[in-house]
């Protein structure tokens, strides 16, 4: 659909593109107002709100976290595509997502709490986030220029949501300082993101009815009605013999958190390689569609190495900023959660401006391109935070300017990689698992996170300035391959690729 039921624009786009883009700001603000404070919430002492978690696991969590919660878009497009549709799968999202920051602001909740806010996330984010990427795709036609301006626009709303939430949640509502015992309002954060998600909810359902009219009501590739059976029982007698399992392994004392962490790290890569199998083997996907396929493996690749890099600001770069970040440098004392609203201020600054970029130059660089360009500026903003290292060793404290300026370049990078590789998954997928190839794009962030689980344990403050510089080198130098690599991958995409 080109147009909606009021035939209003939306920045020259459609209409239904306004009640999206409210619906993620909003999802946004709940997910990354729980994220900003989430690593501080696991590892400040309980005296000061928190749980006491030691910090290497804590930092390990947090990411295996964010690993289940992108991986289980995969599934979200599935149930999607097989069973209830994209609208319905959106609306469990929200519903799921808001459940699990309630649970979160449950005072004295403890880690029981944690745990169970952790499954109702990862539930409702892979119902919602893989089918409302859909659902903007299917407001363009194929070969609509506007398009990737479209995504940049989209993905704008998410960073106005990612702007706010540390402000208001981290810095406003929670302030974290492990030296104020009458700071660290953790639970009223959580209820804040649990807020901004029953906002974004109320609006996608009022609003929605009006301006996307049937995008995301049909479901694409149906069950048949004998098979829905089956699927069901293979689906509850799973959920119980996980639970069985997870019961022996407490009963018997096996259980433990790097156990889960090891665990979910091998399927976040597993499980993305496994369905590339299955849809390059399927019957399903034509020949065209196949081209398509392998054409995304190598822009895959080079999401999981740019989400590498940029999801660590939620983990090892929290920490850097709580632990060896001078906060009161310029004279007054700055929250660590504000050190991420660098990213959405970046890219609130420059989403439009590579928007309009990306609509009306004649000429401009192939997707393959933009994500070689991403990696290099990604990789490079990383690597700056060993020049403080180098120059003042580990022991002393840095001026905030150093990460600001590599979260900065990080940010850059990202309007060359996230808004352009959600555009074009939505171009290459094939017909049959459209919205599960939405969610494979959101894997790689899963993929991700699993690696940062295993690397971060190398993370210390001694060693600080070699870790970020030997990462980002390698992640620059990945992106100078891609750019020479990036006419094959070009041909591959075939008349898919309109840049």
């Amino acid at each position: 659909m080109t147009a909606t039921p009021t035939g209003k624009s939306f920045f020259g786009h459609p209409w239904g593109l306004s009640t999206l883009f409210l619906t993620e700001m909003w999802e946004r603000f709940s997910y990354y107002g729980m994220k900003a404070i989430l690593l501080y919430y696991m590892y400040y002492q309980v005296s000061r709100g928190g749980l006491g978690i030691d910090k290497g696991t804590a930092t390990s969590l947090v990411s295996i976290y964010g690993a289940a919660l992108y991986m289980s878009g995969i599934a979200g497009g599935w149930v999607a595509d097989r069973l209830i549709g994209a609208r319905r799968s959106i609306t469990w999202g929200c519903v799921l997502i808001m459940c699990a920051h309630v649970a979160l602001a449950i005072p004295n909740g403890g880690q029981s709490s944690l745990y169970i806010s952790m499954i109702l996330l990862v539930l409702g984010t892979g119902l919602l986030k893989p089918n409302i990427t859909k659902n903007v795709g299917d407001l363009y036609k194929e070969g609509d220029d506007r398009r990737d301006a479209g995504f940049t626009l989209f993905v704008m709303g998410v960073q106005i949501g990612s702007f706010l939430a540390p402000v208001i949640i981290g810095d406003l509502l929670t302030s974290p300082d492990q030296s104020n015992p009458q700071g660290n309002h953790f639970h009223w954060g959580f209820g804040a993101a649990a807020v901004g998600m029953a906002i974004g909810l109320a609006q996608y359902l009022v609003r929605g009815r009006h301006t996307l009219g049937a995008s995301g009501k049909r479901v694409p590739n149906p069950l048949e009605p004998h098979h829905r059976k089956r699927v069901f029982s293979s689906l509850l007698g799973g959920a119980v013999a996980l639970a069985a399992l997870i019961g022996v392994l407490i009963a018997t004392g096996h259980f433990s958190a790097d156990g889960v962490v090891n665990c979910v790290s091998v399927l976040a890569i597993a499980v993305p390689v496994v369905y590339f199998i299955i849809m390059l083997r399927s019957r399903k996907v034509t020949v065209k569609e196949r081209s398509r396929v392998l054409a995304f493996i190598p822009l895959f690749i080079a999401m999981v190495i740019f989400w590498f890099v940029e999801e660590q600001q939620f983990s090892v770069m929290a920490r850097y900023a709580d632990q060896q970040t001078d906060l009161g440098a310029w004279g007054f004392h700055i929250d660590p959660t504000l050190i991420q609203t660098v990213n959405p201020v970046v890219m609130l600054a420059l989403a439009p401006v590579l928007a309009a970029l990306w609509t009306k130059a004649r000429r401009q660089p192939t997707t393959p391109q933009k994500f070689a360009i991403g990696l290099v500026l990604t990789g490079i903003g990383f690597a700056v935070l060993f020049l403080p290292w180098m120059m003042g060793g580990a022991s002393q404290l840095v001026n905030p300017a150093w990460p600001l300026v590599s979260l900065a370049l990080i940010a850059i990078g990202e309007l060359f990689v996230n808004p352009v590789s959600l555009s074009v998954t939505t171009q290459l997928a094939p017909a049959a698992y459209a919205s599960q190839v939405v969610g494979l794009n959101y894997a790689s962030d899963s993929a991700a996170q699993g690696l940062i689980a295993q690397v971060s344990k190398f993370y210390s403050s001694d060693s600080s300035g070699l870790y970020f510089g030997v990462t980002g080198a390698l992640v620059a130098l990945v992106g100078v391959g891609l750019w020479f690599y990036a006419p094959r991958v070009q041909r591959n995409m075939g008349h898919a690729a309109h840049e």
